[in-house]
């Protein structure tokens, strides 16, 4: 029996390759959602972190008859460094088990979010996602004129003339902020070469030459355009048209659910922990958890979402 060969863009600089199957069954295809903030991961957060996504990555990877992994991305971004842990342990995977990757948006995928996505040797996105975003961002507060109005004197002692360096509850130092101000483009480099490896000469850089890497962001048409994105589409729809109506999808990993997050359950109780202290736990935990949410809206809203 002749082996059907699908065909791929692959990735730049790796040797991946889609599989040839026969007889085998429906063709399977690994499904990982990779959902939310990048960056540390609480009770209340359902971030995306290395430590967290290392065993599900390594489980898509190794799923028997598996002929594809699928990336679900739907982040705003949040940490450069998980950003780039995450895609890296992706990539040698994939050229590893000689496995072709898809991605595919939802909402957004956009800063960190984006980065994921050039994890992929293929990205697809509805037509109201959102893509780019490739830049670096720092923010925060001052509270000078807060803590002089209610007659807060601030104490600080260090060993090392900048290690009190941006401190929020002082004005801001000129030289401090050009320091941040280096860190973040050679951080921004990193990101547009990465950018660049991954799509190639699908990237259009003459026509996006003076924003493609500002930190715009654009609606999934215009991606295309710029050779953000490979095309509009939905995981079952690209899926199928790659692999067959009878492709089987399988989702890695199981979520937790919201209640269990807002008791603090997403990992063992301390050895200490009892009854008698549970109240002031959850209490605890729901202060916690409400300026973790407004953090987390943050990062969306910047997106309108």
């Amino acid at each position: 029996m002749m082996k059907k060969l699908i065909k791929f863009v692959p990735h730049k600089g790796t040797r991946t390759r889609l599989q040839k199957w026969a007889g085998e069954g429906p063709p399977v295809v690994a499904v990982l959602r990779l959902d939310g903030v990048i960056g540390a991961v609480s009770n209340f957060r359902s971030g995306l972190s290395i430590s967290d996504l290392a065993e599900p990555i390594e489980e898509a990877f190794k799923m028997k008859k598996a002929k594809a992994v699928a990336l679900v991305i739907n982040s705003p971004g949040g940490s450069p460094v998980q950003s780039s842990l995450i895609f890296k342990r992706i990539r040698a995977l994939a050229v590893e088990k000689e496995l072709p990757v898809f991605a595919f948006v939802e909402d957004v995928a956009a800063s960190g979010g984006y980065m994921l996505a050039c994890a992929a040797d293929e990205v697809y996105a509805d037509e109201s996602s959102i893509i780019g975003s490739i830049g670096v961002i720092s923010s925060g507060f001052g509270f000078t004129g807060l803590i002089e109005k209610v007659g807060i004197e601030r104490r600080v002692h260090t060993s090392g003339e900048n290690k009190s360096s941006l401190d929020p509850f002082v004005k801001e130092d000129p030289e401090d902020v050009q320091r941040l101000l280096d860190l973040q483009s050679e951080v921004h480099e990193s990101f547009k070469t990465l950018v660049r490896t991954s799509r190639g000469d699908r990237l259009n850089e003459a026509e996006g030459q003076t924003k493609l890497f500002t930190g715009e962001f654009w609606a999934a048409a215009k991606g295309a355009e710029l050779g953000l994105i490979d095309g509009i589409g939905d995981i079952r729809a690209v899926m199928r048209e790659k692999f067959g109506d009878k492709v089987d999808l399988r989702v890695v990993g199981a979520k937790q659910s919201w209640m269990r997050k807002m008791m603090g359950m997403s990992s063992p109780a301390p050895a200490h922990s009892s009854l008698a202290t549970l109240p002031n736990q959850v209490a605890g935990n729901l202060a916690e958890g409400l300026m973790e949410t407004l953090e987390t809206k943050a990062h969306w809203s910047r997106f309108g979402l």
